[in-house]
């Protein structure tokens, strides 16, 4: 079969064409497809600096850097899956939890065929529909979480949705295998020991980003492949789990985050876990002014795309 290749930059230049993930090819739906790019425009759930509903356009604008063969890892994933961009989920702007719904519908229109989503956010409260669809398909899954913050608090000004509780309503919807679920890169100031600790006591197995300072993160890699195996898992990336030198585009910036390499080093490591679908998420162009952040974002979903079951042939 013909499978679907970005289009490159001798072909057209990278400064024109339409604006799909690495100029794809644009699909109505997710027939023939073995994994697709769809876009979470949304930013109603943040609780500081606004602007993640302009994260998809922008990370699909820097994608045009990208081209199709990984030369770090060797894979190619364009040769092996059908891929496409769906283009964006039209949120409600004005409702964050008819945005929730809509999101979580849309998930369910994808995922009736045998595909595996990658999400362009948008605000993390996006993660919580999305796994409601995924777990209504492949049951409770495990989670690969890289972010400064847990996102585990009960209510925010009072309200239970909000991209601040996203992992505790996933927990108590039993949407997560609690045990196959690990926290990468949380840090900062907190209210208190509550912020970290209510993960810990449902399982999740917490690292500190004080345990990643100064070290490659491949050992951590090889006992979250060990941990996480024998089920189906989500990837979900917030772009503030990286520290704001490389990544100031976001709402919520903490200093003492990961470098880039070790961002590389956990997608790259997530290789050989059954992933059932992943997301990147927090991009916040207008704090963007070199595009850098969108870039990594990019960057960062393309990883994901490698790593994929079948993406290696």
């Amino acid at each position: 079969m013909a499978f679907n290749q970005p289009l490159g930059g001798n072909d057209m230049p990278r400064f024109g064409g339409i604006a799909t993930m690495m100029r794809l090819p644009q699909a109505a739906d997710t027939r023939g497809l073995d994994a697709c790019f769809v876009g979470i425009p949304l930013d109603t759930g943040t609780s500081n600096r606004s602007g993640t509903r302009f994260g998809p356009r922008q990370i699909r604008t820097e994608s045009v850097l990208l081209r199709p063969y990984n030369m770090g890892t060797g894979a190619a994933p364009f040769d092996h899956l059908q891929v496409a961009d769906l283009g964006d989920i039209a949120i409600n702007p004005y409702n964050l939890l008819d945005s929730v719904r809509l999101i979580e519908e849309a998930y369910d229109r994808l995922l009736a065929n045998p595909v595996i989503p990658l999400g362009i956010g948008g605000d993390h409260t996006m993660t919580l529909p999305i796994l409601r669809a995924i777990a209504r398909k492949h049951g409770p899954v495990g989670l690969i979480h890289v972010d400064a913050h847990t996102d585990i608090n009960d209510t925010m000004f009072g309200e239970k949705i909000a991209h601040g509780t996203t992992f505790r309503r996933a927990v108590e919807e039993g949407l997560l295998d609690c045990r196959r679920v690990v926290q990468i890169g949380v840090r900062g100031t907190g209210y208190s020991d509550d912020d970290f600790d209510w993960s810990r006591e449902q399982g999740f197995r917490v690292v500190q980003v004080e345990e990643c300072w100064h070290r490659s993160l491949t050992p951590l890699m090889a006992e979250v492949r060990e941990r996480l195996a024998g089920g189906p898992v989500y990837l979900s990336f917030d772009i503030d789990g990286i520290d704001p030198s490389f990544a100031p585009g976001t709402g919520t910036p903490e200093v003492g985050g990961l470098t880039v390499i070790q961002a590389l080093e956990i997608i790259r490591g997530a290789y050989g876990l059954d992933l059932v679908g992943c997301d990147l998420t927090e991009v916040s162009p207008p704090y963007d002014a070199s595009g850098n952040t969108s870039l990594l974002g990019a960057n960062l979903l393309y990883e994901m795309l490698c790593v994929l079951p079948g993406a290696r042939g």
